[in-house]
């Protein structure tokens, strides 16, 4: 017994990465042992990247002496300069001379608008039910809208069956075998796409348990499919999706309290330095770039600061709180635009700037698989 807890005191000891409040004399050498960076030591990649690093430390630390909702920490991406981060960025200046489109709602089976419920409780975490999955991470591939549908389908089908019932899916399947022509949020795969399209594909195939097609696309190769439905047996079906109706907080509010977890889009911007807090860090007056797929678990209240919304990220349990990140729900949501809608939601070719609302978007796009069920 002694052994193992000297055991484990070392394992924790070698992967003790810093919180926020252990910043200020951390440096770039512990930052390269803690991250596992793998620099040759005075070479001039090291040295740019130690520059870089002690910039963005410097400004994580000013940031936290401020009276800000939520802190910052150091991450894998401390070291990467901003433009590296986000390889675009378009400013949207407050006067513009384009038209602004509503989110187009394209394929859904219904679309699910507010009902004016007045009886919702304060606060919603599915976590807390027992029909939500452990945490993932997509790594370098561009699978969060994968990692979402799996995700939301995991919960309905659990919430539908039993919380007993949870099961744990497969991203890869969706991944390597889910179509997207129409090039919606990226171009399929590791290089993007939307939760929708997976919803669709389930309809038809189905999805079968991660243990029977594991994910190996964490270092961005989509692979070919290999899904065998003898071989592979589908798990768990759904009849179509439904939509909630765009940029209308109550109907968010009601079907995350009422029907379950909801597939969500987002700009991520400003995300990989989050360590804790409720998130209000995007900026209206800029482009709010949707980006990212994410799963909206519940909403609450921090006695401090406000109202937030509880959305699962898939970048691991080192993310955040835990994997999952607070964001600001805003009495009366603000809202702005997204110049560049084919990085999340829009399909090729489609370039029309689309009208977001809410913290970094989320109230724009968002969706729910029907009558998921088990069928094994």
């Amino acid at each position: 017994m002694i052994k193992f807890v000297i055991l484990v005191t070392l394992i924790s000891l070698i992967n003790c990465k810093p919180k926020w409040t252990q910043l200020q004399n951390y440096t770039f050498e512990q930052y390269v042992r803690d991250f596992q960076k793998e620099y040759k030591a005075d070479s001039e990649e090291y040295m740019t990247r130690k520059k870089i690093f002690e910039q963005n430390l410097a400004d994580i630390i000013s940031f936290n002496k401020e009276d800000h909702s939520y802190k910052k920490g150091v991450k894998n991406s401390t070291d990467e300069s901003y433009f590296e981060k986000k390889e675009s960025f378009s400013i949207f200046k407050n006067q513009v001379d384009f038209q602004i489109m509503d989110p187009p709602i394209k394929n859904s089976n219904q679309v699910y608008k507010a009902k004016g419920l007045t009886n919702l409780p304060d606060s919603v975490d599915w976590r807390e039910k027992g029909v939500v999955s452990p945490v993932k991470d997509q790594g370098d591939c561009l699978s969060c809208w994968a990692f979402t549908a799996a995700s939301v389908l995991e919960s309905h089908a659990a919430i539908n069956s039993g919380a007993g019932n949870l099961k744990i899916l497969s991203v890869q399947q969706l991944v390597s075998c889910v179509p997207n022509p129409d090039q919606c949020g990226g171009q399929g795969g590791c290089f993007g796409a939307v939760a929708d399209l997976a919803f669709e594909y389930t309809t038809k195939f189905g999805i079968t348990s991660e243990y029977k097609y594991g994910y190996k696309s964490y270092f961005n190769d989509t692979y070919d499919c290999k899904f065998d439905p003898q071989k592979q047996s589908p798990e768990v079906i759904n009849k179509g999706f439904a939509k909630i109706n765009p940029n209308d907080q109550q109907a968010l509010l009601e079907a995350v309290a009422t029907i379950g977890p909801i597939a969500i889009s987002i700009d991520s911007t400003g995300w990989d330095s989050y360590e804790e807090g409720v998130f209000d860090g995007c900026d209206y007056s800029e482009n709010i770039n949707i980006d990212h797929a994410v799963v909206l678990v519940g909403y609450g209240t921090d006695p401090k600061y406000g109202d937030y919304w509880l959305v699962r990220n898939s970048y691991g349990t080192e993310f955040g709180e835990d994997g999952y990140i607070r964001i600001k729900r805003e009495s009366v949501p603000q809202c702005g635009v997204d110049s560049t809608p084919t990085n999340g939601f829009a399909c090729g070719g489609d370039e029309t700037p689309i009208k977001v609302c809410g913290m970094c978007g989320i109230l724009s796009d968002s969706s729910y698989p029907l009558n998921t069920k088990i069928i094994v």
